[in-house]
């Protein structure tokens, strides 16, 4: 375990600091996070929620003062030991009674909330309860996400080693595959590899998709037996001290068809395309635009239809986004995958993705890996 994650590092008390003097010029007297990831982010608690309607806690934090962890007895001494910077408080009798008899004790009169992260039956009681006693209820929405988009260099570090173990799984795997393995099994070797070598486990359900499965960008592994000639599609991430990693390889199992070559090459060419447009200034559909681009002057517009990319850090799918709708620039620090693939129902599909830093010139491009890159 990183002891820098667990034990209060600096990183965290200047996170708390920024929110806590934001809330202060909002007049927000108290903030209630909710979100896992902005929970984790915030604090260090690692507990994962099991569902929206079955969470391991909640953050407190007022704008000035001790900022508090809310949970009950089954997270008691996690809760202590990773988020030292914050006073634990149990909800034995439920998270409006605690809210209630904190309110006293803190004073806070406007409770701002995630909005975009609440159960409507949780926002009914505490809306009741901020009715009861006078407090303005506040909506908030991706306050906590806007920090996280830009990384630290604490959180680049992990970002770079969370890739690096993403590829060491990924080539120790690749080499096992032989014929008769099915896309389950394939993704199930994935994810053990993962936890074998370090990894908290997935950052996303593992893709391996063979042949015209690889034709759903989202494909689910199945008993499909891999054969001699079958293009594979794997995509993976995992999660490594608290930040994921995101990778797509695409490859035939023995010997590609010149088909099989162009199509691959253009998809390569249209990801080297994204990564030369990426830098601080640009916006994100520009960069989408250029890879794009590439893609349509091939003849395969019409095959690519998801965006090129989205952020990545301690969640795996977060701002920013490349995509013809995102208009905002990109700044440095980012970090973002780039994702081009082309997808045929009665063919397949390719996509090859790469994770890269935004800065200020360009990008620097975290992974090594290049299977099936070079043809």
């Amino acid at each position: 375990m990183d002891r820098g994650l667990t034990m209060g590092g600096d990183f965290y008390a200047d996170r708390l600091a920024r929110l806590q003097a934001y809330l202060r010029r909002k007049k927000i007297e108290a903030l209630l996070v909710s979100q896992p990831h902005n929970r984790r982010y915030l604090s260090g608690y690692t507990a994962p929620d099991h569902g929206i309607q079955e969470t391991s806690g909640f953050l407190l934090i007022p704008c000035e003062g001790q900022p508090y962890l809310l949970t009950d007895s089954r997270f008691t001494l996690q809760a202590e030991d990773e988020a030292p910077l914050y006073r634990v408080e149990l909800y034995a009798k439920g998270l409006i009674n605690l809210l209630e008899r904190l309110q006293k004790k803190i004073g806070f009169r406007t409770l701002a909330f995630e909005s975009d992260y609440l159960l409507h039956s949780t926002f009914i009681r505490l809306a009741g309860f901020c009715a009861g006693n006078d407090l303005v209820l506040h909506p908030v929405s991706g306050l906590v996400e806007q920090m996280r988009v830009i990384k630290d260099e604490h959180e680049l570090r992990l970002l770079r080693q969370s890739t690096a173990l993403n590829e060491k799984v990924f080539q120790s795997v690749h080499r096992t595959i032989e014929p008769g393995m099915t896309e389950r099994e394939i993704a199930l070797a994935i994810d053990l590899t993962m936890r074998e070598m370090g990894a908290e486990g997935p950052s996303f359900d593992t893709i391996v998709a063979f042949g015209t499965n690889a034709a759903r960008p989202h494909a689910v592994p199945t008993d499909r037996e891999l054969q001699a000639g079958d293009l594979v599609m794997i995509d993976m991430g995992l999660v490594f001290r608290g930040y994921c990693s995101d990778m797509t390889r695409t490859f035939v199992f023995g010997k590609p068809d010149q088909t099989y070559i162009d199509r691959h090459r253009l998809v390569r060419q249209a990801m080297l395309a994204g990564i030369g447009a990426i830098r601080a200034g640009v916006t994100g559909a520009a960069v989408d635009r250029a890879a794009r681009q590439v893609l349509a002057d091939g003849g395969y517009g019409n095959a690519f239809g998801h965006g090129l990319g989205h952020g990545v850090g301690i969640a795996v799918h977060e701002e920013p986004r490349l995509s013809p709708r995102w208009r905002k620039q990109l700044h440095a620090g980012m970090v973002v995958t780039v994702e081009p693939g082309l997808y045929l129902a009665d063919w397949g599909g390719i996509r090859l993705e790469n994770m890269v830093v935004v800065t200020e010139e360009g990008c620097e491009v975290l992974n090594r890996d290049t299977t099936g890159l070079d043809l």
